[in-house]
Parts: structure tokens; C-alpha cells; sequence
């Protein structure tokens, strides 16, 4: 079976589908990069909470960087919040974002209930 939650008109923001949490692409406010990691990273705790699903159980993260010259910013956001062990299998790239003041973009999958 397929749950899709907070469906809108282009995409939505979860979709569960045999055990796994699919979430859409999430960015953050803020000035700086870092910044930026915050808010998305707690946009995305929400989410997996939504999903039945929690940080420890991420399978894989996408991350889209604006400027790969952020890349250790980001990184200090990040490996402050993956919970020691359960880091997920993790890809990083430079990419051209939805805004111009955006820096940052995660797409992540999660084990859920």
C-alpha cells in the first residue's frame, strides 16, 4: 500500500510505501549555510516524526549544495545532529536551486513504521 501525507497539487511531502519514508526535497531559512542545515534538518525531524520515523533511522540522504565552497559549513550542521552510529548512506552535490538565496536542499529516505 501507498500513504501519501500532506498531499498538494505538484508533490507530497511524505510517501510511505512498505516500510519506507520518502520525503521531499527539504531547504531551511537563514542567512548563512549553516543556518540554512538548521532549519532544514528540523523540517526534516518533523517530517520523519509525521512518518513514523525518527533521525536513527535514515537509509539515505541526498544533499544538494548551492556552492560546494559550504560543503565543511554544512558539514559541522550535520555531524553534530546524525545520531552517533546511524549515519546513512549520504551523497553530496552542487546544484542549481529552486530560489537564488537558497544553499542548501536534503532528499531523505527513512525506515518507518
Amino acid at each position: 500500500m501507498i500513504e501519501r501525507m500532506d498531499v498538494g497539487q505538484r508533490m507530497s511531502k511524505i510517501v510511505k510505501h512498505n516500510g519506507v519514508a520518502y520525503l521531499c526535497g527539504q531547504v531551511g531559512e537563514g542567512a548563512s549555510v549553516a543556518a540554512q542545515t538548521r532549519d532544514c534538518i528540523g523540517r526534516i525531524e518533523a517530517l520523519l516524526a509525521q512518518a513514523g520515523s525518527s533521525p536513527e533511522r535514515m537509509l539515505q540522504v541526498t544533499i544538494w549544495l548551492a556552492d560546494m565552497q559550504d560543503f565543511a559549513e554544512m558539514n559541522a550542521v550535520w555531524d553534530a545532529w546524525v545520531p552517533e552510529g546511524h549515519a546513512p548512506a549520504r551523497a553530496c552535490g552542487e546544484a542549481k536551486l529552486a530560489r537564488e538565496d537558497l544553499k542548501v536542499e536534503m532528499i531523505v529516505t527513512a525506515a518507518c513504521d
